[in-house]
């Protein structure tokens, strides 16, 4: 029986098509994230940018980690890794080095990149290797149940600590600032045009990029701390996120108190010879030595 076309009439019931549904796996939808996530904002915000690259498709990688955020790495139809816990960093620098022609980002959480995987995030800026990461920051272990991390705020609470972080977190775009990234910003999950436009950036710069994503996670941060519904986190980001490219890093810490500002913005942007580009220096001085 031949099926009439889709907007023609006829007995035939079609699902349309939608103009991403070439960019992600639509069979492994609805998602596992929970109401208010915003996890799927930065999914959205990555897919967006990689339409808009001059790379093709088939050039980009994802690479994820453990956790909530990890689960984005299987939602797109593209070569995409889900590696062990802290691990998605390592992965990734050993892809890049190995075929420097591929765009590689990793997608992972605050949790898995900063907290389990910190000392790989430092030094893949100290390297300056050229991957993208993007870090969604929701403070805490989301997909465990809430316990605290390396980014929750002091005085914060989670299941881990029910009367408030006694841990000074990471100010994490002056700690990668720091060790050498060629690309330092930070949007939240309000800021979508922004936050595609910086991933977009990214993809441009030769050398070890990075974003960190303010995201709302409404079922364990969020009720812990007076933000029980996403919409309540937002109003947050409308009210105290301040943009200011020019800040200086060493004050743009994210705190718990509710009277002060959030420092958004896309900070550092520089160029300096990534690790690829100086293994090919290092390879052609060797071989100039041999001859």
């Amino acid at each position: 029986m031949t099926q009439p076309a889709f907007d023609e009439p006829g007995p035939a019931v079609r699902t349309p098509s939608h103009v991403r549904d070439i960019m992600i796996r639509p069979e492994r939808f609805p998602n596992i994230w929970c109401p208010g996530c915003g996890i799927g904002i930065v999914l959205a915000a990555y897919i967006g940018a990689m339409e808009r690259s001059s790379t093709a498709t088939q050039k980009h990688v994802c690479i994820s980690g453990i956790g909530c955020t990890g689960r984005a790495a299987g939602y797109l139809n593209l070569d995409s890794f889900h590696t062990t816990h802290g691990r998605a960093i390592p992965f990734a620098t050993g892809m890049a080095v190995a075929n420097p022609e591929l765009e590689i980002t990793v997608i992972a959480g605050d949790g898995d990149l900063s907290t389990i995987g910190g000392n790989h995030l430092i030094h893949a800026a100290r390297r300056n290797v050229d991957i993208n990461v993007i870090m969604v920051n929701n403070f805490n272990y989301g997909m465990t149940g809430g316990q605290h991390g390396a980014t929750t705020p002091l005085g914060a609470r989670t299941h881990t600590s029910p009367y408030g972080n006694a841990e000074a977190p990471f100010n994490l775009p002056y700690l990668v600032a720091a060790a050498g990234a060629s690309f330092v910003a930070r949007w939240t999950a309000l800021h979508v045009r922004q936050l595609s436009a910086a991933v977009k950036r990214m993809m441009e710069i030769e050398g070890f990029t990075f974003l960190e994503v303010i995201s709302p996670c409404p079922p364990t941060f969020g009720e812990f701390n007076s933000y029980p519904e996403a919409l309540d986190m937002m109003q947050y980001f409308r009210s105290k996120a301040v943009v200011d490219p020019n800040a200086d890093l060493r004050s743009v810490g994210v705190t718990a108190r509710p009277e002060d500002s959030l420092v958004v913005g896309n900070f550092v942007d520089k160029r300096r010879e990534s690790y690829q580009e100086l293994l090919d220096l290092l390879r052609a001085r060797a071989s100039e030595r041999r001859q």
